[in-house]
């Protein structure tokens, strides 16, 4: 009874992470109607800090080693600064369900970031999959505004994208030393304290922004940006990363079908054939992968 209690409560969990990150797009696309991206990521990111400082206080995490300090701030700077800053850029010249499924091409920088910087030793099979990945993801940029309305800018997300991919080859190092809410808290912290070189202009933006704007900051500061890792943190807790990290998948559909709710945005065939070929091409090297662990192990 307890074991299927527990697994009720992760796949609750992972059902809210799935929903508040699939908002995140379309809360970017609201506030960037009267924030510049800069503006938008720190206020996004100070609401999250208040909503996890209370969490921190009630949970008591602990104050982690001096000599790791260097080290979260310069997770703060890949998990928060490159990779929203570049996010928030990117969208201005994308739609939300593009942004959606550009965001999950990170395990295609991964691949390469175990190559160049690990050292890894990476199959043919392996670097093909990466390059229909990639392919994929031009066919997103090309097909969301057609090729008369294609911006290269909009290729910032990609690189949000690779942030993210070494954020996480990073923060491996740390997952044994601190629980994954107490990484998740300083990562926050520490990106947020960065983003303060935008601070100049914020409080006339926060003032000169309509309700609906702020409203819609205001929940992306609290769901994408603090519950979400909240939930994840309880989720990783409690099962391994490779049974439960296929659920990302599913938050480009979902993003689509709630950008198309929300904003009334339509997606294109050639949207959703990229999106197909960039979930396969990452679902293909996963397979890729854990063959290679069963064949080594």
């Amino acid at each position: 009874m307890k074991c299927s209690h527990t697994r009720k409560q992760i796949i609750a969990a992972l059902a809210a992470v799935v929903l508040c990150w699939a908002y995140s797009p379309i809360g970017i696309n609201i506030g960037l109607q009267d924030y510049s991206p800069g503006h938008l990521a720190l206020l996004r990111f100070l609401i999250a800090s208040v909503f996890m400082a209370a969490v921190a206080l009630v949970l008591r995490i602990g104050l982690p080693r001096l000599r790791d300090v260097p080290w979260l701030i310069v997770l703060g700077f890949f998990a928060i600064v490159l990779h929203h800053v570049a996010l928030n850029f990117g969208q201005r010249w994308i739609s939300p369900g593009a942004s959606s499924v550009l965001a999950q091409s990170a395990p295609l920088f991964s691949t390469l970031i175990a190559r160049v910087f690990l050292k890894e030793t990476v199959s043919g099979w392996r670097w093909l999959w990466v390059a229909v990945g990639f392919l994929g993801a031009l066919v997103v940029v090309i097909s969301d505004k057609g090729i008369a309305g294609f911006r290269p800018q909009g290729l910032l997300v990609l690189l949000a994208a690779f942030s993210w991919s070494v954020y996480f080859a990073l923060q491996k190092h740390y997952s044994n030393r601190y629980s994954p809410l107490t990484l998740v808290c300083y990562t926050i912290w520490s990106g947020t304290l960065l983003l303060g070189v935008y601070v100049p202009g914020l409080v006339d933006a926060v003032l000169n922004a309509p309700a609906r704007v702020n409203g819609a900051v205001l929940l992306l500061g609290i769901f994408p940006s603090a519950l979400a890792y909240l939930f994840w943190a309880f989720v990783l807790a409690r099962a391994e990363v490779s049974r439960v990290v296929g659920v990302m998948y599913l938050i480009p559909p979902v993003a689509m079908v709630m950008a198309a709710v929300v904003l009334g945005s339509t997606v294109s065939m050639g949207v959703m054939a990229g999106a197909a070929i960039i979930l396969a091409s990452v679902m293909a090297m996963s397979r890729v992968r854990l063959r290679h662990a069963l064949y080594y192990s």
